[in-house]
């Protein structure tokens, strides 16, 4: 089975924008849309919540909900926008969420998750798969977890993405959810000894190249999230040691394949920062990053700000390449 590396949806992170950008600094990542909620597709604007500029890198819809008919409906819309497959969302601890019935909250009813996943998958040609906790509340119970999965497979899931912490949705935010309740890998490696052919992605506090090769060694693919939004240079590091590619473009030149994509959607309607804003993180841990962030923060990352603002930084970056350097 092929090893995957993919991008951790993240709610007001993985836009269709951010999608662009991260394609330009990896070809070979699975990338994921933010979630969209069933009931918007349905209802909302289809091409606006939908449609991303096409590229080569394999790209997941999420999608969150409970009602199986609405989710059934909002997959067979979604099937013509060019997805690799849709993401069911068992994952999400947002009280938000919670009150309208997605992600995490749904572990406590498995029926019902089965009768989404099996309206979903008779709804579509593209695969289902799903991202959930490996628990919630005090439950955080291995038997509990193989017999959660084994319920989705029975569905109609085809992979399974576990953030290998449970969610505790009384007591903790989203943000403390992140990092309060401890990671158990264990969990993890378990469910791949127990599904062993069935595709077992990993997710949750993965940081380092050493951490990638080692989940690797146990799974059958690791999903980034907070690491490669905040620093999304990393995905280099990403196609040299699990890739084996050493043509990854510099920061520069990232920064210069961006420019036509800006021009495109700006011309269509779209405010710069809804792009720039993604690109704040480019220049991590170099000289000069710190210019860079402030520049972003006073100039491109407002409402209404032009094109020329752009032109701009990037005659910056190419005068000083020093300051900015991918090496």
């Amino acid at each position: 089975m092929i090893k995957t590396i993919s991008v951790a949806p993240m709610m007001d992170c993985t836009d269709k924008h951010e999608i662009y950008f991260l394609s330009l600094i990896s070809k070979n990542v699975h990338l994921y849309t933010e979630m969209i909620v069933a009931n918007a597709i349905i209802r909302g604007d289809k091409n606006k919540l939908l449609s991303f500029k096409k590229i080569s890198n394999p790209v997941t819809l999420q999608i969150g909900g409970s009602n199986p008919e609405e989710l059934a409906e909002a997959c067979k819309i979604s099937e013509d926008y060019g997805y690799k497959e849709i993401n069911f969302n068992l994952g999400c601890p947002s009280k938000k969420v919670q009150k309208n019935k997605f992600g995490a909250c749904l572990m406590q009813e498995p029926d019902l998750v089965a009768k989404c996943i099996e309206s979903m998958s008779n709804s579509t040609k593209l695969p289902i798969t799903i991202k959930t906790r490996i628990g919630y509340d005090d439950v955080e119970d291995f038997e509990f977890l193989k017999k959660f999965i084994q319920r989705t497979k029975d569905a109609g899931s085809k992979k399974f993405i576990v953030h290998a912490r449970r969610a505790i949705l009384k007591k903790l935010s989203p943000k403390e959810n992140l990092n309060i309740p401890p990671l158990k890998y264990d969990f993890v490696y378990k469910l791949k000894e127990c599904f062993n052919d069935d595709e077992i992605i990993i997710n949750g506090g993965i940081k380092k190249i050493q951490d990638i090769k080692d989940h690797l060694a146990k799974v059958d693919g690791a999903m980034i999230g907070r690491a490669i939004y905040h620093s999304p240079y990393f995905l280099t590091d990403i196609e040299k040691e699990i890739f084996n590619n050493d043509n990854a473009p510099s920061r520069s030149e990232v920064m210069e394949n961006l420019i036509p994509y800006i021009q495109e959607e700006t011309s269509k309607g779209v405010q710069l920062n809804h792009i720039m804003r993604h690109t704040v993180g480019l220049f991590h841990g170099q000289n000069g990053s710190k210019t860079w962030k402030q520049y972003l923060s006073k100039n491109m990352c407002i409402r209404n700000v032009d094109l020329q603002k752009v032109n701009h930084i990037m005659d910056q970056v190419r005068l000083a390449p020093q300051a900015h350097s991918a090496d």
